[in-house]
Protein backbone atom coordinates (compact mmCIF):
# COMPACT_ATOMS: atom_id res chain seq x y z
CA UNK A 1 0.00 0.00 0.00
CA UNK A 2 1.07 3.28 -0.87
CA UNK A 3 2.46 5.68 2.00
CA UNK A 4 -0.17 8.43 3.17
CA UNK A 5 0.04 11.72 2.31
CA UNK A 6 2.58 14.13 3.51
CA UNK A 7 2.66 17.39 4.73
CA UNK A 8 4.34 18.63 2.00
CA UNK A 9 1.17 17.45 -0.47
CA UNK A 10 -1.18 18.85 2.54
CA UNK A 11 1.09 22.42 2.18
CA UNK A 12 0.70 22.78 -1.58
CA UNK A 13 -2.24 25.94 -1.94
CA UNK A 14 -5.34 25.17 -3.59
CA UNK A 15 -5.79 26.90 -7.15
CA UNK A 16 -7.36 25.41 -9.74
CA UNK A 17 -7.60 22.19 -10.25
CA UNK A 18 -4.81 21.94 -13.09
CA UNK A 19 -2.46 24.18 -10.87
CA UNK A 20 -2.82 22.09 -8.04
CA UNK A 21 -2.09 18.65 -9.91
CA UNK A 22 1.12 20.46 -11.04
CA UNK A 23 2.35 21.49 -7.35
CA UNK A 24 1.64 18.24 -6.38
CA UNK A 25 3.42 16.50 -8.83
CA UNK A 26 6.61 19.20 -9.29
CA UNK A 27 6.35 18.30 -5.11
CA UNK A 28 6.46 14.23 -5.44
CA UNK A 29 9.07 14.41 -8.20
CA UNK A 30 11.76 16.73 -6.46
CA UNK A 31 11.65 14.89 -3.32
CA UNK A 32 10.13 11.23 -4.29
CA UNK A 33 7.93 11.43 -1.42
CA UNK A 34 4.16 10.59 -1.33
CA UNK A 35 3.78 7.90 -3.99
CA UNK A 36 6.09 5.27 -5.59
CA UNK A 37 9.30 5.28 -7.99
CA UNK A 38 9.47 2.87 -10.39
CA UNK A 39 12.70 2.11 -12.71
CA UNK A 40 12.45 0.11 -16.01
CA UNK A 41 14.88 -2.56 -16.05
CA UNK A 42 16.60 -0.54 -18.47
CA UNK A 43 17.35 2.03 -15.74
CA UNK A 44 18.43 -0.51 -13.10
CA UNK A 45 21.27 -2.12 -15.64
CA UNK A 46 22.98 1.80 -15.99
CA UNK A 47 25.84 1.76 -14.18
CA UNK A 48 25.57 3.47 -10.73
CA UNK A 49 27.11 6.55 -11.53
CA UNK A 50 24.90 7.30 -14.51
CA UNK A 51 21.38 6.10 -12.95
CA UNK A 52 22.11 8.69 -9.23
CA UNK A 53 22.47 11.29 -12.40
CA UNK A 54 19.57 10.35 -13.70
CA UNK A 55 17.26 10.43 -10.66
CA UNK A 56 18.80 13.73 -9.98
CA UNK A 57 18.04 14.91 -13.58
CA UNK A 58 14.03 13.72 -12.98
CA UNK A 59 14.18 15.88 -9.69
CA UNK A 60 15.63 19.08 -11.18
CA UNK A 61 13.73 18.38 -14.16
CA UNK A 62 11.80 22.39 -14.66
CA UNK A 63 11.59 22.62 -18.67
CA UNK A 64 7.76 22.69 -19.03
CA UNK A 65 6.39 24.65 -21.63
CA UNK A 66 2.81 24.08 -23.90
CA UNK A 67 4.45 22.38 -26.66
CA UNK A 68 5.75 19.81 -24.23
CA UNK A 69 3.32 19.78 -21.24
CA UNK A 70 -0.39 20.56 -23.09
CA UNK A 71 -2.24 19.86 -19.96
CA UNK A 72 0.49 22.04 -17.66
CA UNK A 73 -0.19 19.21 -15.05
CA UNK A 74 3.90 17.93 -15.24
CA UNK A 75 3.34 15.11 -15.55
CA UNK A 76 6.10 13.97 -18.01
CA UNK A 77 9.17 15.15 -18.99
CA UNK A 78 12.32 13.89 -21.19
CA UNK A 79 16.15 14.32 -20.07
CA UNK A 80 19.37 13.16 -20.89
CA UNK A 81 21.72 11.72 -18.90
CA UNK A 82 25.46 9.66 -20.08
CA UNK A 83 24.35 10.61 -23.82
CA UNK A 84 21.51 8.55 -23.20
CA UNK A 85 18.01 10.21 -23.83
CA UNK A 86 15.26 8.80 -20.90
CA UNK A 87 11.58 9.71 -19.70
CA UNK A 88 9.70 10.11 -16.83
CA UNK A 89 6.22 10.04 -16.40
CA UNK A 90 3.72 10.19 -13.56
CA UNK A 91 0.39 8.99 -13.53
CA UNK A 92 -2.58 9.02 -10.75
CA UNK A 93 -4.03 6.01 -9.18
CA UNK A 94 -6.43 5.42 -5.70
CA UNK A 95 -5.02 4.62 -3.01
CA UNK A 96 -4.74 0.86 -3.13
CA UNK A 97 -3.42 1.22 -7.14
CA UNK A 98 -6.12 -0.57 -8.79
CA UNK A 99 -7.46 2.17 -10.55
CA UNK A 100 -7.36 5.48 -11.88
CA UNK A 101 -7.82 8.49 -8.96
CA UNK A 102 -11.03 9.94 -9.94
CA UNK A 103 -9.64 13.34 -8.36
CA UNK A 104 -5.23 13.73 -8.74
CA UNK A 105 -5.59 17.26 -7.27
CA UNK A 106 -6.59 15.62 -3.82
CA UNK A 107 -3.70 13.55 -2.60
CA UNK A 108 -6.44 11.99 0.17
CA UNK A 109 -7.28 9.42 -2.62
CA UNK A 110 -4.45 10.01 -5.10
CA UNK A 111 -1.60 7.87 -5.14
CA UNK A 112 1.44 9.25 -7.67
CA UNK A 113 3.30 7.13 -9.43
CA UNK A 114 6.61 8.33 -10.66
CA UNK A 115 8.01 6.05 -13.99
CA UNK A 116 11.69 6.36 -15.01
CA UNK A 117 12.78 4.74 -18.41
CA UNK A 118 15.12 4.97 -21.15
CA UNK A 119 13.11 6.34 -24.34
CA UNK A 120 14.07 2.69 -26.22
CA UNK A 121 12.13 1.26 -23.88
CA UNK A 122 8.96 3.22 -24.28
Amino acid sequence: MASPPSALFEAVPATTPTTRVAALNDAFRRTFVGGQVVETAGVRALGERDRISLLLAVRRDEGFDPSNDPHGEHDFGTVEVGGERCFWKIDYYDRTLSRASPDPADPGITTRVLTIMLAEEY
